[in-house]
Formats: structure tokens, C-alpha cells, sequence
């Protein structure tokens, strides 16, 4: 190892860092890491992409952009195969595997992978809905929420299977299905090792191993685990009965009880 690449490194174990910055005083250990810093105060971006004339701040930045061309994803996942164009998403990625959600409300305990959702989630406490909807008014927490909801006025389905030609309104439900024709199920739960092939199978699952029910019913003091369960226990103080017999009319909750009615009970259906 070169001397002076020899003593860059040593700061690394002793926190030395020789190099602060005049605008706002955060120290660096080595003289290129604080250049690269001093340009997000002067804005200045030296390195320009030969692709699509893009300026970035840094050589490590171009390089990284430069993947977005050449299609070249060098960082894959030693579990399932799927491939980065960068580190950071690689490691992101790798903690959905893992299941571990280090990240928790203080005012629900829910739980998250990512700081960021866990900020996002907590909109929903505050009541902040920042964006919404042109057409029809109505607001939203998140911007994915409104652009998902957009699709209903617009009818517009962009993203397609290329196994079956089915449709989807978001890239992130494209992938759940396309799940369906591989047989992946990237999303491992921590307690008991079963595998899903979405995020959200896998919390509904983790409530088996936790006990949390977190949908309550606006009629009485019962509670669910899953949203569903809680959409069909309502329907016992509406009276609502959405799935009929065919054959005699009598009507039920769900739709398994329907199904459970016609190969059992109804002699009309039977005949």
C-alpha cells in the first residue's frame, strides 16, 4: 500500500479528519471526500455523462449513472438472483429479506424496514394528506396513493404481464403478480421461515406469531388481524349478505359460505 493511501486509511480507526469545510464545519478524513462535498454548497458538477450530456458532482456518481444506459447491474442478491445498479439498493433490498423492522411507531408499534416509511406512516397520525386529486378532490398521504388513484379517472393501465397480458396501474403490482408465473417468494418471516411473494402477505402472516389486530370494528369492541376479515365481520351489523345463490336466492357473508352452501345444502342447486 502506498504511504499516503496508508495514512488515509489509519484515520479511518483514529476518527482523525484533517479536512472541514469552511461553509458549514463538517470534517472529512481525506481530501477528495471533502471536495466532493464542497460542491453541494457551490453546485458545481465537473463530470458530465457522454450519454445524455447529464452533469454530476462526483466521478463515483457518473459512474453509477452511466449503469443506467449500459443496463449494467454488477451488485446481485445471493438469495434470489436479482440484480442493482448500485450498493444501497442492493442493501435495501437485502433487509426485505431478512424481515427485520428496526424501525417502530411510537404511536401504534407498527413496524418498518425503511426510516423512511416509518416518516411516511407517520403522516397518517398527523392527519397530513399533502396531495390530491385534480379531478375529484380527494386527498392522500402518500403521492404513490394519489397516482394510484388517478388511474381510476384515467382507466389507464401501463403496466402488462408478459406471460399472461394482464394489466396492473403500478409497476409494484406488475411485480406481485409476475410472482404468480416464477413461484419467487422473496419475503421470508423471521419466527417461523415461511416464504411470501409480497410484503403485505408476509405482515398479515407475521400477526399470526404477534398477536396484533389492528383493524377494529366501528360497531363493536372486536378486532381482526387482516382488513378483510374485519370488511366481512361489519357486514353482520349491516346485514349486507353480497353473495347469492343462483339457484334457491339465499344470500351470504362470504363467498366461501356460498360455495360451502352449494355443494352441501342446496337441493336446487344439487338437482
Amino acid at each position: 500500500m502506498h504511504k499516503t493511501h496508508l495514512q488515509r486509511h489509519r484515520r479511518i480507526h483514529t476518527g482523525k479528519k484533517l479536512f472541514t469545510c469552511s461553509q458549514c464545519g463538517k470534517s472529512f478524513t481525506d481530501k477528495s471526500t471533502h471536495n466532493r462535498h464542497m460542491r453541494s454548497h457551490t453546485g458545481e458538477k465537473p463530470f458530465t455523462c457522454s450519454q445524455c450530456g447529464k452533469s454530476l458532482t462526483d466521478k463515483s456518481t457518473l459512474t453509477r449513472h452511466m449503469r443506467i444506459h449500459t443496463g449494467e447491474k454488477p451488485f446481485s442478491c445471493s438469495q434470489c438472483g436479482k440484480s442493482f445498479r448500485c450498493k444501497s439498493k442492493l442493501n435495501d433490498h437485502l433487509r426485505r429479506h431478512s424481515g427485520v423492522r428496526s424501525f417502530s411507531c411510537d404511536q401504534c408499534e407498527k413496524t418498518f424496514v425503511f426510516s423512511s416509511s416509518l416518516q411516511k406512516h407517520l403522516n397518517v397520525h398527523a392527519g397530513v394528506k399533502p396531495h390530491f386529486c385534480s379531478i375529484c378532490g380527494k386527498c392522500f398521504g402518500l403521492l404513490q396513493h394519489l397516482k394510484e388513484h388517478e388511474t381510476i379517472h384515467t382507466g389507464v393501465r401501463p403496466y402488462m404481464c408478459s406471460d399472461c397480458g394482464k394489466t396492473f396501474t403500478t409497476s409494484t403490482h406488475l411485480k406481485s403478480h409476475q410472482r404468480t408465473h416464477t413461484g419467487e417468494k422473496p419475503y421470508k418471516c423471521s419466527h417461523c421461515g415461511k416464504t411470501f411473494t409480497t410484503s403485505n402477505g408476509l405482515k398479515s402472516h407475521q400477526r399470526i406469531h404477534t398477536g396484533e389486530k389492528p383493524y377494529k370494528c366501528s360497531h363493536c369492541e372486536k378486532s381482526f388481524a387482516q382488513s378483510g376479515h374485519l370488511k366481512d365481520h361489519e357486514k353482520v351489523h349491516t346485514g349486507e349478505k353480497p353473495h347469492q345463490c343462483s339457484s334457491c336466492g339465499k344470500g351470504f357473508i362470504r363467498l366461501c359460505q356460498l360455495q360451502t352452501h352449494k355443494k352441501k345444502r342446496c337441493l336446487k342447486f344439487l338437482k
